[in-house]
């Protein structure tokens, strides 16, 4: 094999990973999303303090590098969160943290409306800044509102609003 496509090791440390990036908007969390947030950091801090006892964690630097950049992004992302008191919020419309139960030409839906992080289609957990949110956000039982959707416009209406404790979610 030629050396010509061998790097040689010329003593330099490898290149800083870019940081995760950050929201620019506020960073409103449910006390589910909290929790979350923070039992992410605590398990990826325990994970870091494991490899950095263990033998083998100069082979590992990459991955000691990828969970330091991401305790950074979850310890700043924990001390921005501006936790919502769902009891709080008025029972009569939507608002962030709203559980919310909508009817349309494709049937009946139940979403929550949480977090940037919280957020995850499959569970109908639908972040306060995607487009079904910003439609839904201020309606009340019986108010019809436009979804705008790549798939096209969808009318739907509002059936129900709670905000109860989302553990059993």
């Amino acid at each position: 094999m030629s050396r010509a496509f061998v790097k040689e090791p010329d003593g330099d440390s490898p290149e800083p990973l870019a940081e995760l990036p950050l929201s620019d908007h506020p960073n409103y969390v449910t006390p589910r999303g909290l929790a979350q947030l923070r039992a992410r950091w605590q398990a990826t801090s325990a994970r870091r303090d494991a490899l950095k006892a263990s033998a083998d964690s100069i082979g590992r630097q990459d991955e000691l590098a990828l969970l330091e950049r991401e305790l950074r992004w979850l310890n700043a992302r924990v001390h921005s969160a501006i936790e919502v008191d769902l009891l709080a919020q008025p029972q009569d419309r939507v608002t962030f943290g709203a559980s919310v139960t909508v009817a349309s030409a494709e049937g009946e839906q139940r979403y929550r409306i949480v977090g940037e992080n919280e957020a995850a289609a499959e569970q109908q957990r639908v972040s306060y800044l995607s487009p079904l949110a910003r439609a839904l956000l201020g309606a009340h039982v019986g108010d019809e509102v436009i979804w705008q959707r790549p798939a096209g416009d969808l009318a739907i209406e509002v059936i129900a609003i709670d905000y109860a404790d989302e553990t059993g979610d």
